[in-house]
């Protein structure tokens, strides 16, 4: 009886580190400073390895001390197949992959929403040829390349809605529903609390093709009309924009720092920023044609702005030194090749820090 518990002793005592010996500071330093490409093979170390590498406390510890590494994820859409695959791009190795697959069910709906909290990324709703909006959210795990699906569902079913992360929650916008009011309501998802509510708002603008997260504020507009309109998160209340902002906002819209970018592609491909103190855009220079000419999708990382466009070709602008590169009104930026042969649309795209 006496050696078990001395057993049972050495096996706690083993569980409190991951290396017997060095101090969970230390260690928590070290493997901290591991390239995020490298994460894989360190999970394969041991079962607790795996859990350390995959926690919270991990990705939490990595952006506190600015280790953290932001990888792009795209959702796609493949004409070929007519199905949704989800894509991701290491800047630092400069090519795409494809991840973890999709739940095969969601594969061939339409119009989800696509979101990120911290190491999660999450899609909701969407529909089909043989099913119409749906409540569905979905979250993958980037740190253990594994999908669940979450409950509550959400409280309206929509489909082609502006989805956005606002104070630790999820936002669906308006959209398409079973409901014809669905488009002037919004539902706010909190996975914290596994809760979700449902609210509405005349001034919510239809037909929302774009949207983005600054100041503290959720900004959307619309496609079919020149308007926009944007909440308030501390209030709670819907506005409409001015029309000095929303004239100028004629494409994808990117947030870097506390700057916002548009990407004009009614002539070609402009880039754009908005001035804040004189309220008015301001014209930064123009992608070459020979670069990209299609509709594009904008992620920031860092300074710089990755343009996504068709089969996932890429342009990265550098904002800080866009203007000491340029040649004759024209920015010069690094690219990165698509990486399939496939005909593939970009639906969405967002960021995940680890």
């Amino acid at each position: 009886m006496e050696r078990i518990v001395n057993e049972n002793e050495s096996s706690k005592e083993t569980q409190t580190s991951l290396i017997t010996g060095v101090p969970d500071d230390i260690l928590n330093l070290c493997l901290a400073r591991v390239p995020r490409s490298h994460h894989m093979a360190m999970k394969c170390v041991s079962r607790r390895w795996r859990d350390f590498i995959s926690s919270d406390d991990f990705s939490d510890y990595r952006n506190k001390f600015d280790l953290a590494e932001s990888w792009i994820y795209a959702l796609c859409h493949s004409n070929t197949s007519g199905r949704v695959f989800l894509h991701v791009l290491n800047p630092s190795r400069r090519s795409w992959r494809r991840v973890h697959e999709i739940p095969p069910h969601i594969t061939l709906r339409d119009g989800m929403g696509f979101a990120v909290l911290g190491k999660r990324l999450f899609l909701l709703g969407g529909c089909g040829w043989l099913e119409d909006g749906t409540d569905d959210v979905y979250c993958y795990d980037a740190a253990l390349n594994t999908w669940l699906q979450l409950l509550p569902s959400l409280s309206t079913k929509r489909c082609f809605f502006a989805c956005e992360t606002l104070d630790g929650k999820v936002m669906a916008i308006g959209g398409l529903g079973v409901n014809s009011k669905a488009s002037q309501t919004w539902d706010i998802y909190d996975p914290s609390t596994k809760a979700c509510i449902s609210c509405s708002d005349a001034n919510i603008v239809r037909d929302i093709e774009d949207s983005f997260v600054m100041d503290g504020k959720v900004y959307v507009r619309s496609g079919a009309e020149s308007s926009a309109a944007v909440y308030n998160g501390s209030s709670g209340v819907w506005e409409r924009v001015d029309d000095d902002m929303s004239s100028g906002w004629l494409g994808p819209a990117v947030v870097v720092g506390d700057d916002l970018y548009v990407l004009d592609q009614s002539f070609g491909a402009t880039l754009t920023m908005w001035c804040k103190e004189t309220r008015m855009w301001i014209r930064i220079g123009k992608l070459s044609q020979l670069v990209i000419t299609q509709q594009c999708r904008l992620v920031c990382v860092g300074s710089s702005i990755f343009v996504i466009g068709k089969d996932c070709s890429t342009v990265v602008i550098d904002v800080e030194n866009v203007r000491k590169t340029m040649m004759n009104g024209v920015m010069v930026c690094s690219s990165i090749p698509k990486t399939w042969d496939d005909n593939i649309d970009v639906i969405s795209c967002n960021s995940i820090a680890i």
